[in-house]
């Protein structure tokens, strides 16, 4: 009952759960030899615990229990010092994507296979040191490297329409030197086609993800006031009707 950013994390869980258990290569039995992973909005925190509890890495109890609770491991933003499969501390937003291409570029020059993956929010696009990083990628042919931005068209206390206008991403991220793909964020197959499809093209990879905020239920999808709203019992209850129904 203690679900702050429901909105934001309900928006990025499909995408999460293709590259967790579809596309990345990740041992849960073995974390030092995987692909790389950063959640640049990481305030969607709550997401990626759901996915890393489904890979075995700690509890679904523990993290129902401690979500957000005094002391505990899990809060609002993720910790890599407590937290295993949490590659660094985010949700300072602008910084994830010059994180992840410092980390592609390090594998290039280490002659390492792997892969390194970032999801940033479409409002966090707002941030110049993103286009900084979108195009210094293309120039040291950063192939290893897949940008996926949750396009729900919504940030903290607006959408971005009235607050910066960030259109049209595609475009943006293909002028820049990208192979750029917009698509479905919530199309599973989509993503898992796209991840699959690209593995040979000679540059960095984005998908513009069409999402849905707050995604799953009536009285979340597509209002912003769920960007905080805490998930009382009285809604909590609601969710899980919807659900059923489904």
């Amino acid at each position: 009952n203690k679900a702050h950013h429901i909105g934001s994390s309900l928006s990025c869980v499909d995408i999460l759960t293709c590259l967790y258990f579809q596309i990345m290569n990740i041992d849960p039995k073995n974390l030092k030899n995987k692909d790389w992973f950063l959640l640049s909005k990481g305030h969607a925190a709550l997401s990626q615990y759901v996915v890393l509890a489904k890979l075995g890495l700690f509890s679904e109890k523990e993290l129902s229990d401690n979500f957000l609770s005094d002391g505990g491991r899990f809060g609002a933003h993720p910790e890599s010092k407590n937290i295993p499969g949490i590659e660094i501390s985010s949700g300072s937003l602008g910084h994830g994507l010059s994180i992840t291409a410092g980390v592609a570029l390090a594998a290039i020059k280490d002659q390492k296979k792997m892969k390194a993956y970032v999801l940033l929010g479409d409002g966090e696009c707002n941030e110049g040191s993103v286009w900084e990083a979108a195009m210094a990628a293309p120039n040291f042919k950063l192939d290893n490297l897949y940008a996926i931005i949750d396009k729900n068209n919504f940030q903290q206390t607006g959408s971005n329409i009235e607050i910066m206008n960030v259109e049209s991403l595609k475009d943006k991220w293909s002028s820049f030197g990208w192979h750029t793909i917009e698509l479905d964020g919530h199309n599973i197959q989509a993503l898992y086609n796209f991840f699959n499809e690209s593995k040979n093209i000679n540059k960095p990879k984005a998908i513009i993800a069409n999402t849905v905020k707050g995604k799953g239920f009536s009285f979340s999808e597509n209002n912003n006031d769920w960007h905080h709203s805490i998930l009382t019992k009285s809604f909590y209850d609601k969710a899980v009707k919807e659900l059923i129904k489904k």
